[in-house]
């Protein structure tokens, strides 16, 4: 077995979709960066790279890449499970944690639950997705962006 971990933050802008765990959520507000920015996605593919000493996401995935510029996260996920695949590893959980002030995060959980457990080939049931607010404080809780936090466990095949 091997653990992976990682933390991603994206700054919130006008003019960008918010897109968390696959899903594009209604909100005057998304996510700065090169690709889609889904946070909570880029977390969990550097957990999974990390697992398996292979570096970060930005080596496998670099914002200096016109191919990547734009692209769906949930892309970036299923070539991470091939990754993980030609390694000999399958997924023994994904706990991962949301940190944003709003919008709520519970009505759209099932979606990216099921979004990230059909990208890596697992059962939904190994896959966790909490969220939480700032509660106003730093630069959550200020509504300026969003942090997504990710443990991994794979097994070999």
């Amino acid at each position: 077995m091997r653990i992976g971990q990682s933390v991603d933050i994206h700054r919130l802008t006008e003019g960008r979709p918010l897109v968390l765990g696959g899903v594009e959520i209604p909100y005057e507000k998304g996510l700065l960066g090169h690709s889609d920015a889904d946070a909570l996605l880029h977390a969990i593919i550097e957990a999974i790279i990390g697992a398996m000493g292979m570096q970060d996401i930005g080596t496998h995935f670099p914002d200096t890449d016109e191919r990547y510029k734009g692209i769906s996260s949930l892309l970036l996920l299923e070539k991470t499970y091939e990754m993980m695949r030609e390694q000999g590893y399958v997924i023994g959980n994904v706990d991962s944690l949301i940190m944003i002030e709003k919008p709520k995060m519970a009505p759209y959980i099932p979606l990216m639950k099921q979004n990230i457990a059909d990208a890596l080939h697992a059962d939904p049931s190994l896959i966790n997705v909490k969220a939480t607010r700032g509660e106003g404080l730093g630069f959550v809780g200020e509504g300026l962006g969003v942090q997504a936090m990710a443990v991994v466990l794979l097994q070999e095949q």
